[in-house]
């Protein structure tokens, strides 16, 4: 039994030693082999690889991706005209040197991240600067992310590691400054709204004259024209009545005094004062009553 327990420990310690000697490198890891304390190889290809066993030889992984920085605080960083703006950035690194990377900041990405994130900062504040707040919100927004990066690429590689990318998320005024620019907002606006309210009271106006106008030369046409035709009808009525006058002067001067019986008596109460035998009357009296025709 004896035998047997230190032929089974012999051969869980042999495996144990081999398997220490054995690891996998990942396609998204950076392997770095320490021999003694020191950077001995960097194996960046995936698959197995062997070492010694510790003490002797040790492994160390390192993320090769592209990783995410996001500013840490949102310190006011002003412009040209010395307005103050809120700016939040996001730069995107990755590690190229890994030998570098761990000469200056260890093994931990993090102590990389709390290097770099002030110097990108540095790097935003000087050309946010040069600038004033139309560039900045819109006008040269990319030539900014530009400048930064070859800016902060020169002391990455110090670092060890690459900036890919950097991006401007959002772009605000500090809250005081805020409550100024929506007033000075809304004071424009509210002026653009009276502009475009009083230029359309001057058209509406127009409008309206032109129409009354138009309105003034219809109704004088149409009464020239109703003139007219009235004229024209009394012309006919007068002919006709002339033509059946002329035929029959007795009948004429009967049917005048009944015209002028009717303007004169309109209504019940008309008095009329005149003597019995006044010319007036002859009609009535059945004096100038219509000879009967033949």
């Amino acid at each position: 039994m004896n035998k047997i327990g230190m032929i089974v420990a012999g051969a869980l310690l042999a495996l144990m030693i081999l398997a220490s000697t054995l690891y996998v490198v990942d396609q998204r890891q950076f392997a770095v082999l320490y021999q003694f304390g020191e950077i001995k190889q960097v194996i960046d290809k995936p698959g197995l690889q062997f070492k010694a066993p510790p003490p002797l030889q040790n492994v160390v992984f390192l993320d090769k991706r592209i990783q995410s920085l996001d500013s840490p605080d949102s310190k006011p960083v002003f412009t040209a005209e010395k307005k103050s703006l809120v700016i939040d950035w996001l730069v995107k690194w990755r590690i190229t040197d890994p030998r570098q990377f761990i000469r200056n900041n260890g093994t931990d990405i993090r102590n990389a991240e709390t290097r770099l994130s002030p110097i990108v900062q540095a790097a935003l504040n000087e050309e946010v600067t040069r600038r004033n707040v139309q560039a900045v919100l819109s006008g040269e927004r990319e030539k900014i992310m530009q400048g930064v990066i070859q800016r902060v690429s020169a002391d990455a590689k110090s670092f060890g590691i690459e900036i890919v990318d950097m991006r401007i998320k959002r772009v605000d005024f500090v809250s005081n400054i805020t409550d100024s620019v929506y007033r000075r907002m809304q004071s424009e606006r509210q002026r653009v709204a009276n502009e475009l309210r009083s230029t359309g009271q001057a058209e509406g106006e127009k409008i309206r004259a032109d129409a009354d106008r138009q309105r003034e030369v219809i109704v004088a046409e149409a009464f020239r024209e109703a003139q007219k035709v009235k004229g024209e009808g009394d012309a006919k009525a007068s002919a006709i009545y002339a033509e059946s006058f002329g035929r029959d002067p007795a009948f004429a001067q009967f049917y005048r005094s009944l015209e002028s019986y009717r303007s004169v008596f309109r209504s019940k109460s008309d008095i009329v004062v005149v003597q019995p035998d006044n010319e007036f009357f002859k009609a009535m009296n059945g004096s100038a009553a219509p000879a009967p025709r033949k």
